[in-house]
């Protein structure tokens, strides 16, 4: 199989919750969970006679996240009824945004490239089916939901970078605080369609959709599977239908599910109970000045800062809460030095990352305080302890939740920094030593980490190593 014969094309239809008190055309509450259909009304569920009314709060939201992707905002946008007959979907139609969108453009940079987007629209969601052995039931608490959904141009290379893309998009409402993008609860979810082209050609390749993936593996899995099925297809003189497909995540293939649909087929018409979205400039720009430092702004305020490298800013970065975290810590710090901040930053993107991972935790819920992390960089910076040391007191931290320097006067884990004391330990050390001092004496000057090492030891790794190390050296040449 020559994958190198064709190019992939991937467009991504990404859509989220909108975290507004209630729903978007009605008053019931926009929760997630609770008993099945207890928070439905007439107008969620399609009742005759009933009148929709626009939630001002989840046009503010779509708005925010719209300005934070670059788009530009129409100040006349129309909702359009949008046909087809689903079991979760009462009303037989679904109201969203054709023709005439809330927002237009934009981009969104991954790994460097620019990815454009060509629209961004609101709409609202439909109910959840679940299916038993005894049949299907539905829960309408989901429907009407507001929705806003950012629709990508056929400019993603790879699954890989879609799975990127994705991370990035959830970061950025994050900050906005405009839905909180769980994709276990389905704020957040998205659809995929993928071409594959010979290389050096300009037009697209028959596409598939790819529908159900809940997770960013799954749509880097689903993506995977979909670019070898085409390969092998095409490969072999076959062609590629146009259709929506499924992703089993359980026997990780993608599974026909129906003829994909054009835009003809939903038979879209204005939605004659709504009348068009007007918004004002100054509406929009008020909006604009609630914007957050977005993340890839607080990249490259970090790296012009603290000197960082792109990496760790981009890992610091990556989530809000995160990145709120190593600031409160920064100003933690008995001194701001890029050394130090260097220092703090290794401590809370290893040592602590590692183990809110193993304990499954957000960095909301870490054991250890911004406080606590700032201060044990600062007793390292300060000499009070050493690195080795630190490493025995933050697992008392994470254990016990006690600050740094509670725990060093407990448990009298203070380093030896006294050049006396030093000078005594060394010289007390060499005498001892007798063997690994004659092999010194013999030109073998490498012995000395052994020397080293047993200071080490014997002081339980109080003992500042770089002033072992000197204070050897200078006591060892005397000896010559």
């Amino acid at each position: 199989m020559n994958k190198e014969k064709f190019e992939t094309v991937i467009g991504l239809e990404v859509h989220i919750h909108l975290k507004t008190a209630s729903k978007l055309f009605c008053r019931c509450e926009n929760i997630f969970g609770g008993k099945p259909n207890s928070r439905i009304c007439p107008i969620c569920t399609g009742q005759p006679g009933v009148l929709p009314v626009i939630n001002k709060e989840a046009v503010k939201l779509a708005i925010k996240a719209s300005l934070a992707l670059g788009c530009r905002i129409k100040k006349k946008s129309v909702f359009a009824r949008k046909q087809y007959f689903y079991p979760d979907l009462p009303k037989n139609y679904q109201i969203s945004q054709y023709k005439l969108p809330l927002a237009e453009g934009g981009h969104v940079y991954v790994d460097g490239e620019k990815i454009n987007l060509t629209r961004a629209h609101m709409e609202e969601d439909a109910g959840k089916l679940k299916h038993t052995a005894a049949g299907s039931l539905v829960d309408y608490n989901r429907t009407g939901t507001p929705l806003l959904e950012i629709v990508s141009e056929p400019e993603i290379k790879s699954p890989d970078q879609a799975a990127r893309y994705l991370k990035i998009l959830r970061s950025i409402f994050r900050y906005c605080e405009v839905s909180d993008c769980d994709m276990e609860k389905g704020s957040m979810r998205c659809d995929a369609n993928i071409s594959l082209r010979k290389k050096g050609e300009k037009e697209l390749g028959i596409k598939s959709e790819i529908k159900n993936m809940n997770s960013f593996r799954g749509v880097r899995n689903a993506l995977s599977y979909e670019v070898k099925r085409q390969t092998a297809e095409l490969e072999k003189g076959g062609v590629i239908v146009q259709e929506t497909r499924l992703w089993d995540e359980k026997k990780e293939v993608t599974k026909s599910m129906r003829s994909k649909e054009e835009a003809h087929d939903y038979r879209y018409f204005p939605e004659p109970d709504l009348p068009p979205l007007e918004v004002e400039e100054t509406f929009i720009q008020s909006i604009k000045e609630t914007l957050p430092e977005l993340p890839r702004v607080k990249v490259k305020r970090y790296m012009k800062r603290y000197n960082l490298s792109e990496y760790d800013c981009g890992v610091l970065t990556a989530e809000k809460e995160l990145a709120d975290f190593f600031e409160k810590a920064v100003d933690g710090l008995t001194k701001t030095d890029e050394a130090t901040v260097k220092t703090l930053t290794n401590w809370i993107t290893v040592e602590l990352s590692g183990k809110l991972n193993v304990a499954e935790l957000e960095i909301t819920r870490s054991r250890i305080s911004s406080k606590m992390i700032a201060e044990l960089v600062s007793l390292i910076e300060d000499g009070t302890i050493s690195g080795k040391m630190a490493k025995k007191i933050f697992e008392i931290m994470w254990d016990k939740q006690e600050s740094p320097s509670d725990i060093v006067e407990k448990e009298g884990m203070k380093q030896i920094t006294s050049d006396d004391k030093i000078e005594g330990i060394c010289k007390k050390t060499i005498e001892n030593h007798s063997k690994i001092f004659k092999k010194y004496l013999s030109g073998k000057e490498g012995v000395i980490g052994a020397l080293v090492g047993s200071i080490m030891k014997e002081t339980g790794g109080q003992a500042n190593p770089q002033l072992v190390n000197s204070k050897l050296r200078e006591l060892l040449a005397e000896k010559k």
